[in-house]
């Protein structure tokens, strides 16, 4: 039996408002939300502790937040912020093991097997982490510890979150104490629809799951979710029972098989050809760019479009692989003017697949391809140095452009 690790499951406590209430003294004992504070109809993206006693709540709109707490005070998000500081944190972590994934940009695992001879045993480096966290950063953390990632975020997300000190410690041979009587919806990646089949099936708690008959389990999954369903059964079952494998794996995000840019429109903005296409080169120069960055070509471009009657979403193999913008765009253009409806637009999404590395092609020696995508990757480091409207096209400053406007946002939200 191989020897059990030690692995920590470290979240931030309402990452994006921590950050804006370090930033701002003065609003150290006030309620502060992140959100746009000029559309009372956008969402809350975090909210700080008090203001969730206040009622307050993530992803609610604004208006109805302001509703509960009218001293609420709105931040506009600054992603460009949050993520220096969640790369600082990283770093912190990093002074106490080598062995760090980031999980998302407020969640990490930790792996501390070999860390306790220098720092001494999980709970004090947690602590440790928490103070250092805290006084570089202002970021409050939360710990889960436990033998596997699972059940460290496990820990982190049912117990630590909860517990005074912000740090719980999972024995795997105490799940059937502390996890299995918890309701099955608070399992790590049940959702409430997967909770409603589960409890339909006789499932109450992560417990009745967990000592379910595998074999059992499987058939009922089949008989609700169709043949394909043993992996899911068994994906749960797992879970349940803590089992997982997984190790942290520093900087492991898989091989990237696609490369795709998407955009939810305004249907009212996106009624006419000329409108939709505007969007779509923006999206297809996003793209371009991405694959660039990444050293990669594709053979396949796809094309995913929603409109108010549902929409298509089609793809293409090319000859000759890309990552050319125009390129990119043209096949794009194709699949489009031969499947859209003349209906308003609400969603379009691009995606550049069947990827091989740069130069394992031979480019035809007869064209200007190389040209082309040199110039392309000089404009690329014009915009990685001077900001993404350095260099813009035309059609971007029509009515049905963004690309000006989405320069000034990280993932959506502003700087």
């Amino acid at each position: 039996m191989k020897p059990l690790r030690t692995i920590a499951l470290f979240d931030c406590q309402s990452f994006y408002a921590s950050v804006e209430k370090a930033a701002h003294p003065e609003y150290k004992d006030m309620p502060v939300a992140i959100g746009d504070p000029e559309r009372r109809s956008g969402i809350i993206l975090a909210a700080c502790p008090l203001a969730k006693k206040k009622g307050v709540t993530t992803a609610e709109r604004i208006g109805e937040a302001l509703g509960k707490c009218p001293e609420l005070i709105i931040i506009r998000p600054r992603m460009e912020e949050y993520l220096r500081v969640s790369l600082d944190i990283t770093g912190i972590y990093r002074t106490f093991t080598d062995l760090v994934e980031p999980f998302s940009i407020d969640e990490q695992f930790l792996d501390l097997t070999g860390s306790s001879n220098l720092f001494g045993p999980p709970v004090e480096i947690a602590k440790q982490i928490q103070e250092k966290v805290m006084m570089q950063t202002g970021v409050y953390v939360r710990a889960g510890i436990s033998s596997t990632k699972i059940l460290a975020k496990t820990a982190c997300d049912n117990f630590a979150k909860k517990h005074p000190e912000g740090i719980f410690v999972l024995p795997i041979e105490e799940i059937a104490e502390h996890l299995w009587p918890l309701p099955i919806h608070q399992m790590y990646m049940v959702a409430s629809k997967m909770t409603q089949h589960l409890m339909m099936m006789g499932i109450q708690t992560i417990g009745d799951l967990a000592r379910r008959d595998l074999g059992k389990l499987k058939q009922q999954m089949r008989a609700k979710f169709g043949k394909n369903s043993d992996i899911k059964a068994e994906y749960y079952w797992r879970i349940a029972n803590g089992i997982d494998d997984g190790l942290v794996r520093p900087g492991v995000y898989g091989e990237q098989k696609t490369i795709g840019a998407g955009r939810a429109l305004q249907t009212h903005k996106y009624t006419q050809a000329w409108q939709v296409l505007v969007m779509l080169f923006e999206l297809c120069c996003i793209v371009g760019r991405r694959a660039r960055q990444n050293g990669v070509i594709g053979y396949v471009v796809s094309l995913s479009c929603s409109t108010d009657s549902g929409g298509f979403s089609r793809q293409m193999t090319i000859s000759q692989p890309t990552n050319i913008d125009d390129e990119i765009f043209e096949n794009a253009k194709h699949i489009f003017d031969k499947n859209w409806n003349k209906q308003p637009v609400g969603r379009l999404s691009v995606d550049l697949s069947g990827l091989v590395e740069e130069g394992t092609i031979q480019l035809d020696l007869f064209d200007d391809r190389d040209k082309k995508i040199n110039m392309l990757k000089v404009m690329d480091n014009i915009k990685d140095r001077y900001g993404d409207d350095a260099i813009m096209r035309a059609s971007s400053l029509t009515e049905a452009g963004q690309a000006r406007e989405r320069a000034k946002m990280i993932g959506g939200h502003y700087k």
